[in-house]
């Protein structure tokens, strides 16, 4: 197929005996940048692709659980299971654009019997801990907090990095329990996390990391 093929191409391009002959070099390199797009757009194919089937198993566990309210803000780790929840008949999906709404329905939907799930990045936890800590550890309302690992050594954002610095910290600082969600055998402990906050009446959390929702881990 044309990946290999463009793999053969560079194997070649990068042989020495190749680089110190100029017609075969200029051959070689004419056939690469020919398919060179293709290629490159296919590879964007294929992860999106991984990206869309992590996302729906995700989705599903959620759904396994109980889980039938999703409120969530954006972050582009996420992003496809924010289209999953928004498009899955199963579920009533708000998008918000504060993290205190998130909590907020989600724990109002508590005394609905519904279950629910806040979605949201690495950063929106840190920004809630005080709303956390104030109304639902003091009143007992359980909610449950799916999160992504922003600020780990594979998030190439560095404006993320005091999160991979202080996120663990905090949760443990006020007892929060937490799960990380590292591999697809892992997924199925979502709804266990979600549980526990009903057993417990406090929040819990999972922590989805980057390798997970790329089909890589």
């Amino acid at each position: 197929d044309l990946s290999a093929r463009f793999a053969d191409l560079e194997r070649q391009l990068a042989d020495p005996g190749v680089a110190s002959n100029p017609e075969q070099l200029r051959h070689l390199s004419i056939k690469r940048a020919a398919i060179a797009g293709i290629v490159k757009r296919y590879g964007r194919f294929r992860s999106l692709e991984e990206d869309i089937a992590e996302a729906q198993k995700i989705v599903d566990a959620c759904a396994e659980a109980g889980i039938s309210f999703v409120a969530s803000l954006p972050d582009d780790w996420i992003a496809e299971c924010i289209d999953r929840f928004a498009d899955d008949g199963r579920f009533t999906h708000v998008p918000v654009n504060r993290e205190e709404s998130a909590i907020g329905l989600c724990s109002g939907s508590f005394f609905a019997g519904v279950g629910s799930l806040a979605l949201m990045g690495a950063s929106g936890l840190m920004t809630v801990i005080y709303a956390i800590t104030k109304i639902n550890y003091t009143y007992e309302i359980p909610v449950f907090i799916m999160i992504t690992q922003r600020g780990s050594m594979d998030d190439g954002a560095k404006f993320h990095f005091s999160n991979g610095l202080y996120l663990e910290p905090v949760m443990q600082s006020i007892d929060l329990p937490y799960t990380i969600i590292d591999s697809q055998d892992k997924i199925g402990d979502i709804g266990m996390a979600y549980a526990h906050s009903r057993k417990i009446n406090r929040p819990t959390v999972a922590v989805l990391t980057k390798k997970l929702l790329q089909g890589k881990a």
